[in-house]
């Protein structure tokens, strides 16, 4: 069994749980606790507004690129990665230079995560399209395959348009930056079997293996339909997880979190992998930084030969 990713999804929410606003200083230092411990990836996640009625203001969030070049600039060995560029709230041929931009900065260490995005309220206030939200995504796809390759992309469709876009810049003797695809229902499934280096999915109602069961069997069956071999692609489920021995806290305290002594939550993680889940992106349900310090010993275990 291959040795199991662990990744980082970094709350860089203004939270009004727990009334904190997570600073850059703040932000770089936990980014650089998760290189120090032993996560291979920091993610930052790419949302504007959330909104609910559980609580009286929207939930704001510092913006993904500009804070993902930050953070790829302040490290040196983790890679770093969106989780997930929005189609429906970004161009498409901007997203590709984009990523060609933050991989230059990282120095090779970036993964694009890209994903339909969220329909509705939140892209309101910045006043996003709200509808055809895998439609535009496909079509970003399109142009995105096409600039990751040689030559200029051309292409007119109902939702994008590319002119003779060069993907220039471009680095020099890197391997290919590796394709992270959301993907829960049955479109956004087959995109990411088609296209992506690996699929992302992540927790709504639990973070036990057992909520992920027919996540993972209606993608074997995908990767089937489409003549896919299951093993060359890999599976990220992002999972909240709060830090031994403690009992969650904060926004994701909800979401029935991976909790426990060190052995238990590793235990729980070795559950993934016997899944065939390949990556786990860890968010903390209580203090970032308790939680990035408490899972210590559970990544050394995890890696463990």
């Amino acid at each position: 069994m291959e040795t199991l990713g662990l990744g980082l999804a970094l709350g860089t929410y203004d939270n009004v749980i727990d009334d904190h606003t997570p600073r850059w200083p703040e932000i770089r230092h936990q980014a650089q606790l998760a290189e120090a411990v032993g996560f291979d990836t920091v993610w930052i996640a790419d949302e504007f507004q959330w909104e609910s009625e559980a609580w009286d203001e929207p939930i704001g969030w510092w913006e993904c690129v500009a804070l993902t070049g930050a953070i790829a600039a302040s490290t040196s060995t983790i890679d770093v990665g969106t989780w997930v560029l929005s189609a429906l709230h970004r161009n498409a041929g901007l997203t590709a230079r984009v990523v060609e931009t933050l991989n230059e900065i990282s120095g090779g260490r970036f993964i694009f995560g890209f994903g339909a995005g969220h329909a509705g309220r939140q892209g309101a206030a910045f006043g996003f399209p709200p509808n055809y939200t895998v439609s535009r995504y496909e079509e970003a796809l399109e142009i995105i395959a096409s600039a990751r390759g040689d030559g200029a992309t051309t292409f007119h469709g109902s939702y994008h348009d590319a002119e003779a876009l060069a993907m220039i810049p471009r680095p020099d003797g890197r391997p290919a930056i590796p394709l992270l695809l959301g993907g829960h229902g049955p479109r956004t499934m087959r995109l990411a079997v088609d296209n992506a280096d690996i699929w992302s999915a992540y927790a709504t109602t639990s973070s036990q293996p057992a909520a992920f069961a027919e996540m993972l069997a209606n993608l074997d069956r995908v990767c089937e339909e489409a003549g896919r071999d299951p093993a060359t692609l890999g599976r990220s489920i992002g999972v909240a997880v709060a830090a031994p021995k403690q009992e969650p806290t904060g926004l994701l305290a909800a979401d029935d979190p991976i909790r426990g002594s060190a052995d238990d939550i590793a235990a729980t993680f070795a559950q993934f992998a016997d899944m065939g889940v390949t990556r786990l992106e860890i968010l903390a349900a209580g203090d970032q930084v308790a939680v990035i310090e408490g899972l210590a010993p559970v990544i050394e275990a995890v890696q463990a030969p």
